[in-house]
């Protein structure tokens, strides 16, 4: 098979002719059709993730069809059309395993990361890992869904707040370009954030009832001149603008971060407690949460926004994404 390989960190992807992998125990080979290029596959190409062992086939969002089974998988069948996700560990030894969740955990098994992703034409996936795509859904469609929309979309769901309730989407990204749709499709008053006057038009097209442009306007102030949001969805990672939010949160609102910002984010205490406010992370999902996430996204109408590579262009691919230059998804097609 051709990969595009991690050979060193902050170098060039390589493209290389390597066996197609086997299947082990409880394993399934997916023939790759389409893998999203995100912001997260930085922690290979740039050597971010403590432990990392290059070299590294990246891709976490990763759909395609069935090709081979390994012993004891008795769930799929080959020829499905599935995908795979950020999975972060399945043994169930520990409760970050037993949650699917891509946290630091000596017996995580995570995409792209500590085992080879989708930046390939064949990988391997726990059958635990593997979700189901829906009839008719695009590979290129659905491949961003399993992390960016899934991500946003569970953060949503998972919210304390109703169909009716204000919600804020902050940035018009990768991420946020989901969320203003999910916001919308879940029935919520749907509030766009973005810097500057010309996001306007197509935050009102993805579905928002409002749009604020942060350069012109406090975003704080105008949230609360509408009630107060009952989430804000922060997806654009700048600390300092994600902890201007919080002063837009109504009563026992939370502020639902998604995006990697890395530098400390000055936040009063006081006014999370004098309104019973709070803030959480929130990272992907499991399995069974990106077959929701997708049966949702086709029922509803929500789709990516995306922009076409072939396997050996994924350095440009990833350059673009990192950039901020991509609308506003990058998927490599085998």
């Amino acid at each position: 098979m051709k990969a595009m390989v991690v050979k060193a960190a902050n170098q060039p992807f390589v493209l290389e002719e390597r066996p197609n992998p086997q299947p082990g125990r409880g394993q399934v080979r997916i023939k790759v059709h389409a893998c999203g290029v995100c912001h997260s596959d930085s922690f290979v190409a740039q050597g971010l993730w403590p432990g990392l062992q290059l070299p590294r086939i990246t891709g976490h969002e990763v759909a395609g069809t069935i090709d081979a089974l390994g012993d004891d998988v008795t769930t799929f069948k080959v020829g499905e059309r599935v995908g795979v996700g950020w999975h972060g560990g399945h043994d169930g030894t520990c409760p970050a395993c037993m949650r699917g969740k891509f946290i630091h955990c000596e017996h995580a098994m995570v995409t792209g990361i500590s085992a080879d992703g989708g930046y390939a034409e064949y990988m391997v996936a726990p059958a635990v890992a593997v979700a189901r795509l829906p009839e008719g859904m695009p590979f290129d469609i659905a491949a961003p869904l399993l992390c960016a929309g899934v991500t946003t979309f569970n953060a949503l769901r998972r919210s304390n707040v109703r169909p009716g309730d204000v919600v804020a989407i902050h940035g018009l990204g990768g991420l946020g370009h989901l969320g203003v749709q999910y916001a919308r499709a879940m029935g919520f008053d749907t509030v766009a954030i973005a810097r500057g006057p010309d996001k306007a038009d197509f935050a009102h097209q993805l579905g928002a009832r409002f749009y604020i442009d942060s350069e012109r306007e406090d975003a704080a102030k105008v949230l609360q001149s509408l009630g107060g949001a009952q989430v804000i969805l922060a997806t654009a990672p700048s600390a300092a603008a994600i902890a201007s939010m919080v002063g837009g949160l109504g009563i026992e609102g939370s502020l639902a971060i998604v995006a990697a910002a890395f530098e400390p984010m000055p936040i009063s205490g006081v006014d999370l407690l004098t309104h019973d406010q709070r803030i959480q992370g929130w990272a992907s999902g499991t399995a069974a949460d990106s077959t929701d996430a997708m049966a949702f996204s086709q029922r509803m109408g929500v789709k990516p926004m995306i922009e076409k590579f072939p396997l050996d262009q994924a350095q440009a691919a990833y350059e673009r994404m990192m950039s901020g230059k991509a609308r506003f998804r990058a998927v490599l097609e085998m």
